[in-house]
């Protein structure tokens, strides 16, 4: 690519490089680009800044452990690794995937030093709220214990991204479950948190053809192949526009030049 290209412009064929490495084959036909406002991500844009290495670190329950995917590699957090690797080849960069099938935001507190703050990540993305919702759990306590757990990260010196349920038919069922979803939403814009709406995400896919039956296995609750795939391209997306800033980089940048 020619150096003197403007930053934006090498940034944006750049995704786009990356997004194809996101899609086998088999899953060529992925999800509909859908526009996020860009996180702020201080921690990381130091780290970069630095050309010191990021760690990101997954927090959550199945859906990031990656329940209903056919192996390990297909989990959302090894493929958003795999793009942001591909995006910053000059990078040394490391997603942890720290999710425990079955646990609710209490049991995530419980672990949250030893498994996450020992990470030293810059950033956390923490998928919670639907084992809560199945389980009838109130929704007021939820949002006191994800401002508990985003002041904690915020302390350790990470960034926060709070990621939503998936629409699944066990999860929508539940009565509590839009409770959970707003709540969530309302401490990440009061704890200085990011959001990651994953339900939204899935209702804006469906709206363009793309129904949230296909990216879930048959338990109507976990994400499928498809599915995680289609997560980590949106997230893939949401992180790489924060840091498309051209502020955070300079023409002899290491993941603009591909040095």
């Amino acid at each position: 690519m020619d150096r003197r290209s403007p930053p934006r412009l090498r940034i944006c064929l750049a995704l786009g490089r990356v997004l194809a490495l996101l899609a086998p084959p088999a899953l060529a036909d992925l999800c509909p680009p859908v526009p996020l406002d860009p996180p702020a991500l201080p921690a990381v844009s130091a780290a970069l800044r630095a050309r010191q290495p990021i760690t990101i670190t997954a927090f959550g329950s199945s859906s990031t452990r990656g329940s209903g995917a056919s192996d390990e590699t297909a989990s959302y957090p090894a493929r958003l690794e795999a793009a942001l690797r591909a995006f910053l080849p000059g990078v040394t960069l490391r997603v942890f995937n720290r999710g425990v099938g079955g646990e609710d935001a209490a049991e995530m507190l419980a672990r949250l030093d030893a498994d996450v703050i020992a990470d030293r990540p810059q950033l956390v993305i923490w998928q919670a709220g639907g084992n809560g919702a199945l389980r009838g759990r109130d929704p007021e306590q939820f949002g006191v214990m994800l401002r508990e757990g985003i002041a904690r990260l915020h302390r350790a010196g990470a960034d926060v991204m709070l990621m939503d349920s998936q629409r699944a038919p066990r999860i929508t069922a539940a009565p509590s479950a839009p409770r959970f979803e707003s709540m969530m939403s309302s401490v990440a814009r009061t704890a200085r948190a990011a959001l990651f709406p994953r339900g939204r995400l899935m209702d804006s896919w469906a709206a363009a053809g793309v129904p949230h039956a296909e990216l879930l296995i048959a338990d109507g609750l976990h994400h499928n192949d498809r599915g995680y795939a289609c997560v980590a391209e949106a997230l893939a997306r949401n992180l790489l526009a924060a840091l498309a800033d051209p502020a955070l980089h300079t023409t002899r940048g290491p993941f603009l030049t591909g040095r």
